[in-house]
């Protein structure tokens, strides 16, 4: 029987789940892709969007490896800091996805 993993990056089909930290470390590299994609867009299209977007950008990374490392600081693994990175980039993808551009 072959090992298949779940979204979540847990091995399944041997007596007993395995995590796997590869596997999340790969989904947030993927799905931050897009925000990548998309920010890019934002910032390109110029504007008062693309200016509060690099503000917020900047802001948004020094807040997180803040928690990062005050996660990690408290003992949190960092499989923790990884699921907590995807919810950021979870939320930044639906933040710009959202929104319509207007011409500057």
């Amino acid at each position: 029987m072959a090992a298949e993993f779940d979204l979540g990056g847990t091995c399944r089909g041997s007596e007993r789940a395995v995590y796997n930290p590869f596997f999340s470390s790969m989904m947030l590299a993927v799905e931050a892709q897009r925000v990548v994609e998309l920010r890019l867009v934002r910032l390109a299209w110029g504007g008062k969007e693309g200016l509060a977007e690099a503000q917020s950008m900047v802001t948004e990374k020094v807040h997180a490896a803040g928690e990062a490392m005050t996660t990690l600081m408290l003992g949190g693994s960092p499989e923790t800091v990884i699921a907590r990175y995807r919810e950021h980039v979870a939320a930044n993808t639906k933040r710009l996805s959202a929104t319509k551009l207007v011409a500057p």
